[in-house]
């Protein structure tokens, strides 16, 4: 069976451990402040969920998913997140994580700087345009005309087809950005945030469009 790892037990990460858990993955999920401050949370979850250190999420996970605040990606540690295939599902909030210049001048994306922060990983974006609630309840099956398409965007192939496959195994289409610089097409205040979409729909409403200065 495969392992999630998923780190933050916030909306994102307990509705992805939601998600995961109704087809048939593992999951460990951490936070900032210690398994014992999550046993009502995998309770709830059921048994195919256990509250474990962010260490033991990262070494453990087939896949890891960040879902903390962008503010908080320098407090992860480094090594134990090498040739992993990183989930990441961050946007920039600037009432919540500061400003932040490189983003604020469209120098990088919030991606960028996760793989800044973990360079032997593999980072894809993902889960970042979907109301948190809606993860474990938007899935559809293949083939359905109107599944719903989330977006990945990456700078490895492998990863991005790792990340695609459980996109799919949850109910969704993947539609590819291309590297971790297009991850801004589906981030806070553009055409695709946050909209349900199949997956032609969500191809045009990232195409063409202008990158605006953050505010």
């Amino acid at each position: 069976m495969t392992t999630i790892g998923i780190i933050g037990a916030g909306n994102i990460g307990s509705n992805v451990a939601r998600a995961a858990i109704d087809h048939e993955y593992e999951v460990l999920i951490a936070n900032s402040r210690g398994p014992e401050t999550l046993q009502e949370l995998v309770r709830d979850l059921g048994k195919h969920a256990t509250a474990v250190t962010v260490e033991e999420a990262i070494r453990k996970g087939d896949l890891v998913l960040v879902a903390i605040p962008l503010k908080s990606i320098d407090d992860l540690p480094v090594e134990p997140f090498e040739d992993k295939v990183v989930m990441d599902a961050n946007n920039y909030y600037p009432q919540r994580d500061g400003r932040i210049e490189a983003l604020d001048r469209n120098e990088t994306t919030t991606s960028e700087l996760l793989q800044a922060r973990l360079p032997y990983s593999h980072v894809v974006k993902a889960f970042n345009n979907i109301p948190a609630k809606q993860i474990p309840t938007d899935g559809l099956p293949k083939g359905d005309q109107d599944r719903r398409a989330l977006p990945i965007a990456g700078n490895t192939p492998h990863a991005k087809a790792a990340v695609a496959g459980f996109l799919d195994d949850l109910g969704f289409d993947a539609v590819d950005l291309g590297p971790l610089s297009e991850s801004w097409r589906v981030e806070r205040d553009t055409p695709a945030y946050v909209k349900r979409t199949t997956a032609d729909e969500l191809w045009a409403l990232t195409r063409d469009i202008e990158r605006v200065q953050q505010v």
